[in-house]
């Protein structure tokens, strides 16, 4: 039984019913917003060379033997997705490269590496500093600034965290010898380059560069871009002085950049820190990076942190039977004491 009046009851009905809607015109005629992006199946690919607020300079391939570098800006799928130096790319719209054009990236493809670090060892969230290196050139010097054997050790736990080969060069060894320094590395399979003033080690780091993608990174003022500058002619990357007075270096470099080097490959300058934050860095990582080690660790009791004090480590095992030396196991005990739980600060 109908709840209204017998004369009601057809208008209550045709309230309800949608087949006499009539939807007022779109005064814009703009098509409505929806979620399916493109698939930009003509999207030229390219490498991203450099970052500088919100633009991109990206190296894209014109016929395989021509390339040109282009500007562009991200899409807006992209917004939230950090873009760094190395990544590599499709750009969409105009890629001709003449002044005053801007094309778009529109996808970061799948990246091999990542390098990696916090803003200190508190902070658990990743700053992602340059996209698939396969080698880590750590540039110190051996006195003017004096070496840090803990920031080396950083730079060393952020390469095995992400996969990367580390390297390491001394320069300014005719200031000081780099041997009392250098021996805190002995247990380490770490290469190791000497520079002295007029006597850069150029033809040894053409040979392990040479087609391989590495990422320079040091103290502000241990000469690393004046490095880089001799192992690509032209690049101009600024230089500076070491202050008299606090003997810390002044930051020249202010962006990371990626340059190709003459003889294939390419080095990546970042600007010169004084800190280096681990605070997303798996410790398990830095044991892969040790793989004699990571082997025999795998015989330690379930829950072992592999420090000196951890109980029954089967390392300390290893060293007294004489499978392992001495000095490569506190090398890697060293590195994970970087990542001890209650450090407040990157040192």
């Amino acid at each position: 039984m109908s709840w209204l009046p017998p004369d009601e009851d057809d208008d209550a009905l045709d309230a309800w019913d949608d087949s006499a809607y009539r939807a007022r015109p779109n005064p814009k005629a703009n098509r409505p917003r929806t979620k399916r992006r493109p698939e930009h199946a003509d999207a030229a690919i390219g490498r991203v060379i450099t970052v500088d607020r919100g633009r991109y300079g990206v190296l894209v391939d014109e016929d395989g033997d021509h390339e040109r570098e282009i500007t562009c800006t991200r899409a807006r799928e992209l917004r939230k997705a950090a873009i760094v130096t190395g990544d590599e790319v499709d750009v969409v719209g105009d890629t001709s490269g003449d002044e005053g054009t801007l094309a778009r990236i529109v996808r970061i493809r799948p990246r091999r590496t990542l390098l990696r670090r916090s803003a200190d060892d508190t902070d658990a969230v990743e700053r992602v500093v340059v996209a698939n290196a396969e080698q880590l050139l750590i540039v110190v010097a051996a006195a003017n600034p004096e070496p840090r054997a803990r920031l080396v050790d950083r730079y060393l736990v952020a390469a095995y965290d992400a996969g990367i080969r580390p390297m390491l060069v001394v320069t300014k060894t005719d200031l000081a010898d780099p041997a009392p320094f250098l021996a805190n590395f002995d247990g380490l399979d770490l290469p190791v380059f000497t520079s002295a003033k007029g006597e850069a080690p150029i033809a040894e780091l053409v040979e392990v560069l040479r087609d391989r993608g590495t990422v320079a990174v040091g103290h502000s003022g241990v000469g690393k871009s004046t490095l880089v500058n001799e192992l690509v002619p032209g690049a101009g990357r600024a230089t500076g002085v070491v202050n008299a007075v606090t003997g810390r270096g002044r930051h020249t470099s202010s962006s990371t950049v990626s340059l190709r080097l003459p003889d294939g490959g390419w080095i990546i300058d970042t600007p010169g820190v004084r800190s280096f934050g681990l605070g997303h860095v798996d410790p398990d990582n830095v044991i892969r990076g040790f793989s004699d080690l990571a082997e025999v660790a795998e015989e330690c009791p379930r829950g072992c942190t592999h420090l000196a004090d951890a109980p029954d480590c089967a390392l300390d095992d290893a060293v007294e039977d004489g499978r392992l030396t001495p000095e490569r196991v506190d090398s890697m005990r060293r590195l994970l004491g970087t990542l001890r739980p209650g450090v407040s600060r990157a040192e």
